[in-house]
């Protein structure tokens, strides 16, 4: 009697021992399982909030490009520019958005000033940067081309050739002032000179393209 009540209570002993594996066994692949959701759930969330970011920031990005071509659209036809007989009649092509300020009167001989820029045309000064500075004053090309000399020597600004309807002058790209970096081209007009000249990269496809069109009487 003795020994069968002794291996029972082995065999009790032994299945307690099995239903207390079992069960830590059961906590443990639980837990695991539970912290895997969690996982996937964090990285899921993750994902998701990746997509939705690089969906808005796509849609930004075509929003701008869109923008950027009714702006492009917006410009055309263009307007023809032309300037007074006595200074060369100067002529050339500028985006219709444009408006046009004559600075100065040319009958009354002196410097022709006009500028150019965007809808209004901000106050003339010389810190103010305009789409476009139109300048036809009664200097020597030689001695405007001399007055770029200096900032042309310590690197402020690059010169170079250019030419327009078959005429040749100078154009000078880089820093003109502390408040102005833009482009500038320089032509000769009998005894006076034409400069024309843009105060910000930001106008400088409208200028590449608006320099291509320039004309003059000789």
């Amino acid at each position: 009697m003795n020994t069968l009540h002794k291996h029972e209570e082995g065999g009790a002993s032994l299945l307690l021992i099995a239903v207390i594996i079992l069960g830590l066994t059961t906590v443990v692949f639980g837990g695991l399982s539970i912290w895997a959701y969690t996982q996937y759930q964090a990285k899921s969330t993750d994902v998701n909030g990746q997509i939705k970011v690089a969906v808005v920031e796509a849609e930004k990005a075509q929003q701008e490009v869109d923008e950027k071509k009714f702006a492009e659209r917006e410009k055309e036809p263009n307007r023809d520019f032309v300037g007074p007989d006595d200074y060369g009649r100067v002529t050339f092509k500028y985006p219709k958005t444009w408006s046009v300020y004559i600075a100065s009167d040319p009958t009354k001989g002196g410097k022709y000033e006009a500028y150019l820029h965007p809808v209004t045309v901000p106050k003339v000064s010389a810190t103010e940067q305009f789409a476009l500075r139109v300048t036809v004053e009664e200097r020597d090309y030689d001695q405007v081309i001399e007055s770029y000399k200096s900032k042309v020597n310590n690197g402020d600004l690059a010169s170079s050739a250019t030419t327009s309807q078959g005429n040749t002058g100078t154009r000078y790209d880089g820093n003109f002032s502390e408040n102005i970096r833009g482009s500038a081209v320089v032509y000769k007009i009998r005894d006076k000179t034409l400069t024309i000249r843009t105060d910000a990269n930001t106008f400088k496809p409208d200028f590449d393209a608006l320099i291509k069109t320039v004309t003059f009487n000789q």
